[in-house]
């Protein structure tokens, strides 16, 4: 009923001759196309009538344009391939389709044929062998990705984009690895700045940003599968199987609408933690459970809880339950109670079930307008660890999008959701199984009782403490029991921190951004505007944030402009200028600018010098503002200004000196006095010691934005020694931060005014105190410096050789601040090589890497350490079956088999081998 237009034709490497297979082939600007069989052919049936313009596009090569004049037309077109991996198209560096050989910042990318290739199990662990890139493991299924330093597990000064969403979770502020990520069979690319981007992306954008982008339904049509088992191997949890499986779905009805669907489902086994090594004085410490009576092992729980026995004496003697002076035979030494190893505490079960579906409308038929509807779900288990660690089981995020698109536009609104399903807290889950079986005033009174009789029967001081172990852990609920399984099953899934363990949050925000590049309105010069809107909606039901009464609700705006102007002849010289203002609720506006020049030198421009002056910032994060919770070590409250007298902490017990002076056995203490009257953690210890007259008055300020100033000079360009060619990729790097945002630990006396009289010292004196961590800025000069290089050749007949190096340190007197910890944690000497060859022989190919890293001083609330240096070789072999559409790989990641820790505390990284069958990717 309609008339058909039919074309035909091949597709070679106009360097070999050789045929393409996989090449696609489309009507410009419209969704009408095909892709080159095998052979390299392709046959193109379309309603529509000649002429029309053909695309012919494929990974590594340039693009291609042939004109369609009539029916049955026969085409052969010869793609050439790209002359380096810098001819690559990026667009996030300024928001506009460049060559990243002429970005004006450093970028670093990976496209879907990269993904093939990579050696890792998957492509998110693949990011880790990408120049001047970090990856700390926190389990088998969060990795955090970090650039330029100051990395934690939950790092907040680093932004994830999938298809221009956010996906931090709105809680906790930072994304938890690919648990709502993107599908491997959906990435399109994967483009990483290094460095502060606020100019362009905000707020958080502070020491990079990643842009996940996935293939059009339009596009890239049909159904891809692909199918990965293997086991994991570590010294803790043996070996255990994990499964990997994606499938990808993606049909075009017409010109105007297409739809796509994906699904991901892992399983696993997590790392576990078994560092079972002694912590009680606040870092390794010699000793074990027989040897130090107070011992505090890493990944023991429970253990924290601590007291001093001889005060415990003296308040039994008070009582009349010990004789009097027995208390004098007590000695004055601290207690702590017998906690559980974090196997027991943890269910070890990596899962994550992913899916992502959308809805591509073009009303035009063509590229002008495209309006897209994306929705995104992500439920699974991983573990994270902060100042705690958190057993995150069955975890749910969703997110629901709307954007209008054209060629020089974007309009776009997204709701990010939350619910932390059945997550925990391994540590309260430790202390209220403990105290549930026997408080913790019982526990320490037997074991008091015990050693004063042992003492008065004649037995040593060790005989009399084994003696009071052994009476107070008389009938202790033991794993694997009964009795303790119904203890721990009913803490889990009780919120309250006084007798629960359970995480709980259903924190959601709303976001809208918008983009217009102006180029078709004036031409002496491209300039893009822009803004965004987000409101935060917290709610936790009081267990995190201080969100009693309902859902805590603020917001944050910001506008920006971009300007780009090319110079001299050939537009050799490329000047581009941004300025963005930025405004939170909370806090003054911030105005961060950007101004960089790019010149090409060369005949061909493949000679690349960049300079870059930018700043950036941070706004303090959800917890910064209006956490209220009990962290065991210390009381966490946020310094939002109407978050201090909301936060009230549990009733804490009183000295008998205190009550006289207040009149109650217990005080709650409020936020507001952690921030307006307290000590300074280490001046209270080293008081206590002896060591100063007086401890020093805290002051802590409320926490304001963090700044950086980031200065960057590079170099990017083909070199050629003889017949021989090298890509060379190299940047030098200087940042200088103000206001660094810091959890200062304060000490806050029940009872007094510290500074200005005796009271308070009394306080301090009778135990008549608790800790708070604040969040407040360090007034400390800090500044981090660094340089990246990275060259690429191909050798010996077309095999692959990458080699990269970074250098990362930082400077901070901490004289000037005694109480902050920077937390640089990151090697200062990293090296990575890859080698491998695509074709080896016909249908197979191999990829190896290799990354060594120096060792590094590692600062959380958790527990500094330094983590050794390490080697770690991944490897993979692939074979294409061209009559199947399939690619099986067989390969391993850390295949030494040393395992490695990221930080102290979590689970040591063991081996992991795979297979994998994808089809029609």
């Amino acid at each position: 009923m309609f008339a058909q237009t039919t074309i035909t034709g091949t597709v070679k490497d106009a360097k070999t001759g050789d045929t393409l297979p996989g090449a696609n082939i489309k009507i410009s600007r419209k969704a009408v196309g095909t892709n080159t069989d095998f052979d390299g052919m392709f046959v193109l049936k379309t309603t529509d009538v000649p002429p029309f313009t053909l695309e012919i596009s494929m990974l590594g090569f340039q693009t291609e344009k042939v004109e369609i004049t009539k029916n049955n037309q026969k085409v052969e077109v010869n793609l050439t391939e790209n002359a380096t991996s810098l001819d690559e198209i990026v667009v996030s560096a300024s928001r506009t389709p460049e060559r990243i050989m002429e970005s004006p910042v450093t970028v670093e990318r990976m496209d879907s044929r990269a993904i093939k290739n990579t050696s890792a199990p998957s492509f998110y662990d693949g990011l880790e062998n990408l120049k001047g890139v970090d990856v700390n493991t926190n389990s088998l299924t969060f990795k955090s990705v970090n650039t330029r330093g100051f990395a934690t597990f939950s790092n907040t000064r680093f932004m994830q984009l999938v298809d221009g969403m956010d996906n931090s979770s709105p809680a906790l502020n930072f994304a938890l690895g690919n648990l709502l990520g993107m599908s491997e069979l959906d990435v399109k690319t994967v483009e990483l700045l290094p460095g502060a981007s606020s100019a362009l992306y905000g707020a958080n954008a502070f020491n990079g940003i990643m842009f996940m982008t996935s293939k059009s339904p339009f596009d890239d049509q049909g159904i891809s599968l692909s199918v990965k088992g293997g086991i994991t191997t570590q010294a803790a949890a043996g070996n255990n199987e994990y499964k990997d499986f994606n499938i990808r779905m993606a049909h075009a009805f017409s010109d105007k609408f297409a739809v796509k669907a994906t699904l991901s489902y892992l399983k696993g086994e997590e790392w576990h933690a078994t560092d079972y090594r002694n912590t009680a004085n606040g870092t390794y410490t010699s000793g074990d459970r027989n040897s130090d009576r107070n011992y505090d092992g890493l990944n023991v729980y429970g253990d924290e809880v601590s007291t001093n026995i001889r005060g415990v004496a003296q308040t039994l003697e008070s009582l009349g339950v010990l004789p009097g002076g027995a208390a004098a035979l007590v000695p004055s030494v601290n207690i702590s109670r017998t906690g559980y190893n974090e196997v027991d505490l943890m269910t070890y079960e990596a899962k994550s079930v992913k899916f992502g579906g959308s809805l591509n409308y073009r009303p035009f038929g063509n590229d002008r307008l495209e309006v897209i509807w994306n929705s995104k779900y992500g439920v699974g288990n991983t573990i994270y660890q902060g100042t705690n660690r958190y057993n995150i089981k069955d975890f749910f995020m969703e997110q629901h999008k709307l954007e209008f698109r054209g060629k020089n536009f974007f309009v776009r609104g997204y709701v990010t959701n939350e619910d932390a399903g059945n997550s925990y807290d391994t540590r309260f889950a430790a202390i209220n199984v403990n105290r549930a079986w026997k408080d913790d005033n019982t526990w320490f009174g037997e074991y008091v009782g015990a050693y004063t009789l042992g003492t008065l029967a004649g037995l040593t001081s060790d005989q009399a403490h084994a003696a009071g172990r052994q009476t107070a852990e008389a009938g202790r609920l033991l794993p694997g029991t009964s009795g303790f399984n119904a203890a721990f099953n009913s803490i889990i899934e009780n919120p309250d921190l006084t007798t629960g363990a359970k995480f709980q949050d259903n924190t959601k925000y709303y976001h809208a951004d918008a983009n217009l590049n102006l180029q078709d309105y004036i031409d002496w010069a491209e300039i893009q505007v822009g803004g965004s809107y987000r409101l935060y909606s917290l709610n936790s039901n009081g267990s995190i944030f201080t969100d009693y009464d309902g859902p805590i609700e603020y917001n944050e705006y910001g506008v920006y402009t971009q300007l780009q102007k090319k110079f001299l002849e050939d537009d050799r010289l490329k000047f581009t200028a941004s300025v963005r203002y930025d405004k939170a609720q909370n806090f003054d506006g911030n105005v961060s600018p950007r101004i960089s020049f790019a010149y090409a030198a060369g005949e061909d421009k493949n000679q690349n010098f960049r300079a870059s002056f930018q700043t950036g910032f941070r706004n303090p994060t959800t917890q910064d503002q209006y956490i209220g919770l009990n962290a065991g070590q210390a009381y966490l409250v946020g310094s939002a200004p109407d978050n201090l007298d909301r936060y009230q902490t549990q009733p804490l017990l009183v000295s008998g000196f205190g009550q006289g002076v207040i009149g109650a056995p217990t005080i709650q203490v409020s936020g507001r006095a952690a921030y307006e009257n307290a000590y300074s953690a280490s001046s209270v210890t080293a008081f206590a010691a002896g060591q100063v007259a007086t401890p020093t008055v805290s002051n802590v300020a409320l926490v304001a934005p963090e700044k950086v100033t980031a200065y960057e000079v590079g170099y990017r360009g083909l070199v050629e020694a003889g017949e021989q060619r090298f890509t060379v990729d190299l940047s030098v790097y200087y940042n200088s931060y103000e206001d660094f945002i810091a959890g200062k630990n304060v000490v806050t006396p029940f009872y007094g005014t510290v500074g200005d009289n005796s009271l308070s010292l009394a306080a301090l004196g009778n135990g008549d105190y608790t800790v708070f961590q604040t969040y407040t800025n360090s007034a400390a000069d800090i500044s981090s410096y660094g340089a990246t290089i990275g060259v690429n050749t191909s050798i010996l007949n077309g095999f692959n050789l990458g080699l990269n190096y970074t250098y990362a340190k930082f400077d901070f007197d901490q004289a000037s601040d005694p109480d902050f910890e920077a937390g640089f944690n990151t090697p200062e000497h990293k090296v990575k090589v890859q080698f491998g060859k695509r074709d080896l022989f016909e249908n197979f190919g191999f990829n190896i890497n290799a990354r060594w890293q120096d060792e590094y001083r590692w600062e959380s609330t958790f527990l500094d350490a330094t983590i050794a240096s390490r080697t770690v070789l991944d490897a993979q072999i692939n074979y294409r079956v061209p009559a199947w559409k399939s690619i099986f790989k067989l390969g391993g990641a850390n295949l030494t088999g040393k395992e490695y820790v990221s930080a102290p505390g979590v689970g040591a990284v063991g081996s992991q081998y795979y297979l994998s069958w994808t089809i029609n990717n």
